[in-house]
């Protein structure tokens, strides 16, 4: 039996964040039934055909005029076993097609409603349109991306608050359906992404405030400017990572890399070395510059110091395969399976294909 067996799944959503979160809810065994509007449906599929694979993998896809009374009926049916609705158009279309959560929840008072969209429901902002860079920029973290010395840049390359979001969503529809085993009831699910993504500033907000950084300089600073962290060249043309935050890590990456202008004792204190972070980068770079790339791995390992070649996305499942950590999908496509095995989920192409059948 897998995770979500039995658990019914009406999918509104279209482009990444809400299609990414039922496909999570795919791969731990829920029947998703995806509604697209017709003539093309989900956009995705005309912008980023990639994209749309890999987010709808074993999901029911239909085309349903929503605005028709066909449509509509065919909606209601499928209401009948749904326990879970997303949804992500902009705040009032579901309710002009009344199909919102006021117009629902009384016929179907065990249907979890989710909301996705880029500010909320509520708010001044709520009927703004946005993307992934809107919401890094409105939740403080684009503020905090690029070089230190530097202007805020976008530069992480992957969309962080879609998926951010998603994975909020994800986790407040498995909390709601675990509240709904306990009081029998549905309930409704504002998901708003720049919300989800400012929720992950916590940590760095906590940071700011023991240490009394109050300007932006003095907090891009603290986040990008770390000694002895950083990727760096090797000889080959290959990139590495090296992190060495703790005392007893740098310490071992100073007798490995023989950085001898840093052995004095004063620099085994962190917030020293931190006064020298772009000398003591320039310094790793220097070396790193002369080793050739497994070679240099092969020694920061031996010497427990935190290092890992940089990874290509196209070759992500042959390194997971080699490390010993097998992320390839049950479905036999090249895309990376749910990474939390859990009981009942399938555990090769045969149980996946037969899981889909029974669907």
């Amino acid at each position: 039996m897998t995770p979500l067996q039995g658990i019914r799944v009406l999918d509104f959503t279209e482009l990444l964040p809400g299609p990414f979160l039922s496909q999570n809810l795919v791969e731990l065994g829920a029947h998703v039934t995806k509604i697209e509007r017709p003539p093309h449906g989900d956009n995705a599929r005309l912008m980023a055909p990639g994209v749309f694979h890999a987010a709808n993998r074993g999901k029911d896809c239909i085309q349903v005029d929503l605005k028709s009374s066909q449509g509509h009926a065919q909606i209601e049916q499928l209401l009948e076993t749904a326990d879970v609705l997303l949804e992500a158009y902009r705040p009032g279309v579901m309710k002009r097609l009344g199909l919102d959560y006021a117009t629902l929840s009384s016929r179907y008072p065990r249907l979890i409603y989710a909301s996705i969209s880029g500010y909320g429901q509520t708010g001044e902002r709520a009927l703004l349109p946005g993307h992934d860079l809107n919401y890094q920029a409105v939740s403080g973290a684009l503020a905090l991306s690029g070089l230190p010395d530097g202007r805020p840049e976008h530069v992480f390359g992957l969309p962080v608050a879609d998926l951010c979001g998603a994975m909020y969503g994800f986790s407040a529809v498995l909390a709601a359906l675990f509240q709904r085993v306990q009081s029998g009831k549905g309930q409704y699910l504002d998901i708003a992404l720049a919300d989800c993504l400012a929720h992950w500033m916590n940590p760095r907000l906590g940071a700011f405030q023991a240490q009394g950084l109050d300007a932006l300089n003095q907090q891009r600073q603290d986040v990008l400017d770390k000694p002895a962290y950083g990727v760096f060249r090797c000889r080959d043309g290959q990139e590495i990572t090296i992190c060495a935050l703790e005392n007893h890590f740098w310490q071992r990456l100073v007798q490995c890399l023989e950085l001898n202008t840093f052995t004095d004792a004063a620099f085994m204190d962190y917030e020293y070395r931190a006064k020298s972070a772009g000398a003591i980068r320039q310094a790793i770079a220097a070396h790193v510059l002369q080793r050739e790339s497994n070679e240099l791995h092969v020694a920061l390992m031996a010497a427990d110091v935190p290092a890992m070649l940089l990874v290509k996305p196209s070759d992500l499942l042959d390194t997971s395969l080699a490390a010993g950590r097998d992320l390839q999908a049950s479905d036999g496509t090249s895309f990376l399976r749910f990474p939390v095995s859990l009981s009942g989920m399938p555990e090769s192409d045969a149980d996946a294909q037969s899981r889909v059948v029974r669907q």
